[in-house]
């Protein structure tokens, strides 16, 4: 999705909302997918809009160029701001964005909802935040922002203007507005679910209402590390991509219950509750050992890993 938004800049387009899907590793919960569809939006504006009440005021400070803006060392050691930037127009930009973002935050979920700004780290951003909202008795990121860095602008072809970008998940905003308790519904083709959501007007409250509950199945896996890996070093998204490969849409969550080491033969061992549960139907014990069983199989080629 950010990739595309220097195609749009260098098209002249200084304003702008775009829609597409995004695909990463994640990990596996009620709120976490590998596929999401997102909105992102990129808002920049020159020096006479930004200032229009303060023309003393700068975008960059005065040791940038703005007419040889990729030979400027755009460092992003200060946490307030890119280098190139002055103070002023990254507060004031900020202020903006955070302000735009709570507008549509209450508009979406009511002026008394709970929200809070968390500092975070973005590729083309910086500074970065997260805004989180309190769902369902826990804080739910709903998207990412921050002021874009200043070479993608340049590479793209504006190099008087400085902007903001921030990125919206729309199963997570839907979730919240509608009380879906879990995101893999989001794919679901079943009538008692997507009957809910046709045929309704744009503002229509609608709360989810369950099709059915089914039981959860909980099966731990725990083995030992090879040697030259440890407990830290072991990456967790690549045993959650297994997981999810093996054991497709069943898996609804993917726990880390502990970690260990052995205190004489000082192996690293790690154990993994994975909780199985079908949206559509009960799932027995027996085939849930099945599922498990090619997990096992699959982490011990995989990783090089002995189950314990």
């Amino acid at each position: 999705m950010t990739a595309h938004q220097s195609e749009l800049l260098r098209s002249g387009l200084d304003n702008f909302l775009m829609i597409g899907d995004v695909y990463r590793r994640d990990e596996i919960d009620s709120t976490h997918f590998p596929v999401f569809h997102q909105v992102d939006a990129v808002r920049s504006q020159r020096k006479e809009q930004l200032f229009q009440d303060h023309p003393g005021l700068e975008l960059f400070e005065p040791t940038f160029d703005p007419k040889n803006p990729l030979i400027f060392e755009n460092s992003i050691n200060d946490p307030n701001k890119q280098s190139c930037h002055s103070l002023e127009a990254t507060k004031l930009m900020e202020t903006q964005l955070k302000n735009h973002l709570i507008g549509l935050v209450h508009a979406l979920f009511g002026d008394n909802v709970k929200h809070r700004w968390v500092d975070a780290y973005f590729p083309f951003t910086h500074p970065s935040w997260e805004l989180e909202i309190f769902y369902e008795n826990n804080w739910l990121e709903v998207l990412g922002c921050g002021i874009v860095r200043n070479e993608i602008l340049a590479n793209a072809g504006p190099n008087n203007s400085i902007a903001y970008a921030f990125g919206l998940g729309l199963e997570r905003i839907a979730m919240a507005l509608y009380k879906i308790p879990d995101i893999r519904l989001m794919w679901s083709e079943d009538s008692g679910f997507v009957s809910q959501f046709q045929n309704k007007k744009l503002n229509e409250k609608i709360t989810y209402k369950a099709v059915s509950s089914y039981p959860q199945c909980i099966n731990d896996i725990s083995f030992w590390l090879p040697s030259d890996v440890t407990i830290d070093t072991f990456t967790n998204n690549d045993f959650y991509d297994l997981v999810r490969d093996v054991g497709g849409d069943i898996i609804e969550q993917v726990k880390l219950k502990d970690k260990f080491v052995h205190p004489k033969t000082k192996k690293h061992s790690l154990c993994y509750s994975i909780i199985y549960r079908h949206l559509e139907r009960t799932l027995t014990q027996a085939e849930v050992n099945e599922v498990h069983k090619e997990i096992e199989k699959a982490i011990v080629k995989s990783f090089n890993v002995v189950v314990r």
